[in-house]
């Protein structure tokens, strides 16, 4: 019997955050083994101790895990950074200066303290010798366990789902920005050079019905890790373009209050709460957080006191970014700030740095896209395995290359990837979308799990003080949640009064 490692690949073997994201969804659902083909915990150690050195294992039997605050602390700030710093400038716009910043600082203290909740809850039962969980959702079975279990695996695949159909949006656009930056560079800044984006989503679906066929992201790490050296490429890119307009400006724009002239009260009431979406969307990371804590060397000291420091000054980090970026992006463009930094054109040139920032975008999400959707690939197609063993339409396979062609995974992962690409040219609205995701995965991600894990996990006296800060810290969240998703909604039905869909 050969004995698998899962997720060590990452930890030790040259891999990174984004292929551990890929190996981790794919078990939010449990998966039926074959029938005299169990194996418990301990025939795994024994099996592997024959092959490794017991001094080389982990009480779980795995290889010995040798993680940091360094090392944690990067893989956090790698999950956190991406497209959505680009609609923090009109977050803050809708907020103004008196709200704007305090906002984004608020939710990095509440992202940093529910973190520290959910780090206690990596092992089950006693903090250092509890048996460990590998993923989120493992973390809820062992310590919730009933319809919990069941409730999260959907949340976090609906919003898999949906970030396919958001990542559409942002790659076309920031596609579309390099036509547009190139025509405005050539005829003038008065120029019409309008365009439809829907060409560009139809080339970026099929990039994706391509890619969607090889099985396992593993087989193309180096394009995670492009994605990955890409977020930090446009996010610095916008962040100096932000401070030499601003310095350019020779002051800064926006009012404390934000937007106010030209929008009605109820359109400011929906913006300023699609703003708060928005903000959220850019600082979700919880849902890999277990992941994360589960490269850290074994105690002393505890993994979660690690991941605690880790977590503060990866999210000190992250926050400072942040709040640099809306900001300064609000002082560039004051009220008039766009959904997306960097294909709004406020920046008009140095053209060529504005299309460098927007391929990078385009590069980026070509990687995140997959990473994204290969769990639910893999999830359905597991359960096809599972159901119908013998049928040649989901077992048999064509390997060609990296690919591996079966007639399930063609239609399966075809119409997935068209479906969504669909959905982004019906709804091509960045900020909404953006804000909608972020509304839909905060409270139930962020917040609800990592409190009622870690009250049943400490055990914490129904109402005690602690219990109900907890639980109001829960209902507080829930309401900016139901909120941010309403502002987005009412967002897509103003787009809509002035928009025709698959217009582009």
């Amino acid at each position: 019997m050969k004995t698998e490692f899962p997720g060590r690949r990452w930890i030790d073997g040259g891999g990174d955050l984004e292929t551990a994201r890929t190996r981790s969804l794919y078990e939010i659902m449990p998966k039926p083994l074959p029938k005299m083909a169990k194996i418990t915990a301990t025939e795994v150690s024994l099996e592997a101790s024959n092959h490794v050195d017991s001094a080389a294992l982990d009480d779980d039997g795995r290889p010995r895990r040798t993680g940091t605050v360094l090392t944690a602390s990067a893989h956090i700030v790698t999950a956190v950074i991406g497209s959505g710093v680009l609609s923090l400038p009109w977050a803050v716009a809708q907020l103004g200066w008196a709200a704007g910043p305090p906002v984004m600082l608020l939710f990095g203290g509440v992202m940093y303290y529910t973190s520290t909740l959910l780090a206690e809850c990596y092992r089950a039962g006693d903090p250092t010798t509890g048996r460990r969980s590998y993923t989120y959702t493992d973390a809820v079975r062992a310590i919730l366990g009933g319809a919990k279990v069941t409730f999260c695996g959907v949340v976090q695949y609906v919003n898999l789902a949906a970030i396919a159909v958001g990542y559409t949006i942002a790659a076309s656009i920031s596609m579309q920005a390099i036509w547009r930056a190139n025509c405005f560079h050539t005829n003038g800044h008065a120029a019409a050079c309008k365009s439809s984006s829907v060409p560009y989503m139809i080339a970026f679906g099929v990039l994706q019905l391509v890619f969607s066929q090889i099985p396992n992201f593993d087989q193309i790490k180096w394009l995670s890790i492009v994605a990955s050296a890409m977020s930090f490429t446009y996010s610095g890119i916008g962040l100096g373009l932000a401070v030499a307009q601003t310095v350019s400006n020779g002051a800064f724009h926006g009012t404390l209050t934000g937007v106010a002239g030209g929008v009605t009260v109820a359109q400011k009431v929906w913006h300023t709460l699609q703003a708060l979406g928005n903000i959220a969307f850019a600082y979700s990371f919880s849902n890999v957080l277990i992941e994360i804590q589960d490269t850290i060397k074994a105690p002393p000291p505890s993994e979660s006191s690690v991941m605690k420091k880790a977590t503060a000054i990866s999210i000190a980090t992250t926050t400072a970014f942040y709040t640099l970026c809306g900001c300064m992006g609000y002082a560039a463009f004051g009220n008039a700030a766009p959904d997306n930094m960097l294909t709004g054109f406020g920046f008009y040139e140095p053209f060529w740095l504005v299309d460098v920032a927007n391929a990078a975008i385009a590069v980026h999400l070509v990687g995140a896209y997959q990473v994204f959707c290969q769990p639910i690939f893999a999830f359905v197609e597991g359960r096809a395995a599972a159901a119908w063993p013998e049928s040649a339409f989901v077992t048999r396979e064509l390997r060609v290359g990296p690919f591996a062609l079966s007639v399930l995974r063609l239609t399966w992962r075809s119409a997935f990837v068209c479906l969504a690409t669909v959905i982004a040219m019906a709804l091509p609205f960045f900020g909404s979308v953006v804000g909608l995701i972020g509304a839909f995965s905060f409270w139930p991600l962020t917040v609800y799990f990592p409190v009622e894990m870690y009250i049943k996990q400490r055990a914490v006296t129904r109402g005690s003080a602690k219990w109900i800060c907890l639980k109001a810290l829960a209902v507080a969240c829930l309401v900016v949640s139901v909120a941010a998703a309403a502002g987005s909604i009412a967002g897509f039905v103003s787009a809509f009064k002035v928009f025709r869909p698959f217009s582009g």
